[in-house]
């Protein structure tokens, strides 16, 4: 089994529209979203939902009135003003770093799971889809990310599923590295912009340090083919594969609209292009 990973240097690239594009060429494939903030693979592959599954992340504290004293041991001892005057807890302010009930001298706050998403285990018109949703606030996406990719790799197991298709994160942070583990090509997918180049050097940064083998290719490259050639020269200098330039069309906007993929929507430059990347990417494979 063999796990590809679609990750940009920042957001709005085409990342998405590029995983949906394989998710249509793909044959015995396993779909992944990995970017758990701000999920949007869904909206094109209309997912049935088979399984919710629960996602708990860290604990929080919950005080049993009949037991509080009011001392204010909790409050003293908490760095992140979580406790007010009253003694009653705030939720959205506490990090479930539990000093509260370790120094409560009348056991009266007790750490207790608290459900930070949902894991979803669907169906599409191209085969099993694992997707989730942190919730709001929550800050466990790296955790979050670790599970979907398991539930991902489990179901490929149990279907004799050849292919992951992990659709990731963008930036750098923690839910990046957690979906880079363990996948046997990453392809980054950048565009000709002064703050693109930047965010794809930070981003090889990231696969190198742990051993990634890397690809790229250009969304948009006739947007600013001067800026193209740059990306271009630099992967040439640094031995990295240019495998694509996808041309800019307004097909793929309204491919979108349509809740359907570039393969899916018409015949375009886009398309074929795209077409022409994941036959790249399978004879890298």
């Amino acid at each position: 089994m063999k796990q590809i990973l679609v990750i940009s240097g920042k957001g709005g690239t085409g990342k998405t529209t590029l995983v949906a594009g394989f998710a249509s060429l793909a044959q015995n494939a396993i779909m992944a979203d990995c970017d758990v903030d701000a999920p949007d693979l869904h909206i094109i592959l209309k997912p049935e939902i088979l399984e919710e599954i629960p996602f708990y992340a860290l604990k929080i504290p919950v005080k049993d009135e009949s037991k509080c004293i009011e001392c204010g041991k909790c409050r003293e001892v908490c760095r992140f003003n979580a406790i007010d005057e009253n003694f009653k807890i705030n939720e959205l302010k506490c990090e479930g770093c539990a000093a509260c009930a370790f120094v409560c001298p009348a056991n009266a706050i007790e750490m207790i799971d608290r459900e930070a998403g949902k894991i979803y285990i669907s169906k599409t018109r191209f085969g099993p889809f694992i997707h989730a949703q942190l919730n709001i606030g929550e800050e466990a996406s790296g955790k979050l990310v670790t599970e979907v990719k398991r539930k991902a790799k489990e179901l490929a197991e149990s279907k004799n599923k050849g292919l992951v298709l992990i659709d990731g994160s963008p930036g750098i942070g923690c839910p990046v590295i957690a979906s880079l583990s363990g996948v046997d090509l990453a392809v980054i997918v950048t565009e000709p912009t002064v703050s693109g180049i930047h965010d794809l050097e930070r981003i090889l940064g990231v696969t190198k340090h742990f051993g990634i083998k890397t690809v790229v290719c250009v969304n948009k490259f006739d947007i600013n083919e001067k800026k193209t050639s740059e990306i271009e020269n630099f992967c040439n200098e640094n031995e990295i594969n240019l495998i694509g330039k996808i041309p800019y069309d307004s097909s793929a906007t309204k491919a979108m609209i349509e809740l359907k993929t570039v393969i899916e929507f018409s015949s375009s430059q886009v398309g074929e292009e795209v077409k022409k990347i994941w036959l790249k990417v399978l004879e890298i494979l």
